[in-house]
């Protein structure tokens, strides 16, 4: 059985030091629930918290409607996947998964049962008897989700579990844990610093920075409408560049670099003044125009082939640096000096006050708004 939980104004300290100073969330039953920050930002923390690893100074922690603050967290059924796959060496890859079942002291045949159904589930059968040592790390990770599922946990846990896994594996390894939370549709919640790992496994998610959440949406929500400038920044590759709104006849423009001008028309109605911001344009956001067209004017200081993509580093007239991604020619790669115009896909930027907290676009969803306190 699968559980929403929900947290009002948790408090995290050690002794004088406030990691979570008043944090509140709900996660929905069966949902893949990421958190998601820089090392140091609380998030490990808060599922320490929730796995009763940590106390708690202040607020409430519920599963379904039981608080679970001072709940014992073996009474807790949770499962836990660690960085470093915590399975132990000196049992085999069957004995590691079927630990949790015999500490239940469960019936002999529905222990082989449990266990046979998780190592398939995942897809390890063929190593049940080999030790620890012989795997792979991938085999290892493999191990570590087959021993925290087989034990039919309420909420699944797992903190930074790719982290060790080469970026091959770990691209392999998130596609695996998505497809099996979304077979058994358990509750899950997952820490992590990586946002492209993030994006590809989450419902959604909840960026954190010094113990506070930011935003939570879904991933398409918080790269294309980051609410502040942080999230902005965090989730994927962006140019932040300083310009201005300006009003005239009643459209809104856009100031760039050169003192080009474009009109944006995703500016909410109250925001629309006069007024200095900073824009957020991520890289494929600029393109290059055919030569001579009207656009604004850059210069190519450096190109990196990718593949697929190729990243050009430009600079404008006035010296301000940005980044452009864009699909590889066959052809020709724009060599380092040469003059550029660039168009803009305005219905993409996002446009933030000048202290980075209020993005002043339409569109801008965050769940964190349901909250007391929120931002």
């Amino acid at each position: 059985m699968s559980v929403d939980i929900r947290i009002r104004n948790a408090v995290k300290k050690y002794g004088d030091n406030t990691i979570i100073p008043d944090l509140s969330l709900d996660i929905r039953e069966g949902e893949f629930f990421t958190l998601l920050g820089p090392s140091g930002c609380g998030k490990t923390t808060l599922l320490r918290m929730i796995a009763g690893f940590n106390t708690i100074e202040g607020g409430d922690f519920f599963f379904n409607d039981v608080r679970i603050n001072d709940m014992d967290p073996v009474k807790r059924n949770i499962g836990m996947v660690f960085q470093n796959y915590a399975i132990f060496p000196h049992l085999t890859v069957e004995k590691n998964v079927a630990f949790g079942l015999k500490n239940r002291n469960l019936p002999k045949e529905e222990i082989a049962a449990k266990t046979d159904q998780f190592l398939k589930l995942v897809k390890i059968e063929e190593y049940r008897t080999r030790m620890p040592e012989r795997l792979s790390g991938g085999q290892q990770q493999r191990v570590a989700l087959a021993r925290a599922l087989a034990i039919t946990p309420d909420v699944l846990l797992m903190d930074e579990p790719l982290s060790n896994l080469d970026a091959k594996l770990r691209v392999e390894m998130r596609t695996v844990i998505k497809e099996i939370q979304n077979e058994i549709g358990i509750t899950t919640v997952y820490v992590t610093h990586d946002q492209e790992e993030a994006m590809a496994v989450s419902d959604r998610i909840a960026v954190m920075n010094e113990g506070d959440i930011q935003q939570i949406g879904i991933p398409k929500a918080l790269y294309q409408r980051p609410a502040n400038l942080f999230v902005a920044s965090f989730i994927g590759l962006t140019n932040l560049i300083t310009s201005r709104l300006e009003i005239s006849n009643g459209q809104t423009y856009i100031c760039l670099p050169g003192e080009y001008k474009i009109p944006l028309d995703t500016i909410r109605k109250e925001e629309r003044r006069a007024q200095d911001v900073i824009l957020s344009i991520r890289p494929e956001e600029l393109y290059v125009k055919p030569f001579g067209e009207d656009g604004v004017a850059a210069y190519v200081d450096d190109a990196v082939f990718l593949g697929l993509n190729t990243h050009y580093f430009i600079h404008f007239e006035d010296g301000e640096k940005a980044e452009i991604i864009q699909e590889s020619q066959i052809d020709s790669i724009i060599e380092k000096g040469t003059k550029i115009s660039l168009g803009v896909k305005t219905d993409k930027i996002n446009v933030f006050d000048t202290e980075g907290k209020r993005n002043l676009v339409e569109g801008v969803v965050n769940d964190l708004d349901a909250y007391s306190g929120a931002l």
